[in-house]
């Protein structure tokens, strides 16, 4: 049997549109990451991007379980003196993209191949999104 291994320029790279409303951030972040990633394809090829880009609209309805809205903080150093921290409600309110994003983020490679893939994630709070000429696709993904 021969394994068939994919190359650079040679993966056709589809847009996939997903529907963030009333689904688990955690859940939804780990299948976002795994299309980014290319590992819905058979030519997965671990150090060639063969990835998908996703499209996430309506960010702003996502779901956390249990207290997790207000017991759940995401700490950032600002590059001046201390530690910057919010809630996951209060980002909620202030920029929405950033709870998937952050997810998403966390979930793929931390190399120079994992910030490619990141690039390929566009998030957006509303139903609207600026990549209609790209004819992106509904992604199923398991509930």
């Amino acid at each position: 049997m021969k394994t068939y291994m994919a190359k650079p320029g040679e993966v056709e790279q589809r847009w996939w549109v997903v529907d963030a409303s009333d689904r688990r951030v955690g859940r939804l972040a780990t299948q976002i990451a795994m299309v980014l990633m290319g590992k819905h394809r058979p030519t997965y090829t671990p150090h060639v991007d063969t990835g998908d880009h996703v499209v996430v609209i309506n960010a702003e309805k996502v779901e956390f379980t249990g207290k997790k809205w207000g017991q759940k903080v995401y700490r950032w150093y600002t590059g001046y003196m201390g530690l910057r921290s919010e809630t996951a409600e209060h980002r909620l309110q202030r920029r929405p993209e950033l709870i998937i994003e952050e997810a998403v983020r966390r979930m793929l490679p931390k190399t120079r191949l994992g910030r490619v893939m990141l690039d390929k994630l566009k998030v957006y709070a509303g139903a609207e999104h600026p990549h209609q000429a790209q004819q992106p696709q509904p992604l199923n993904l398991q509930a």
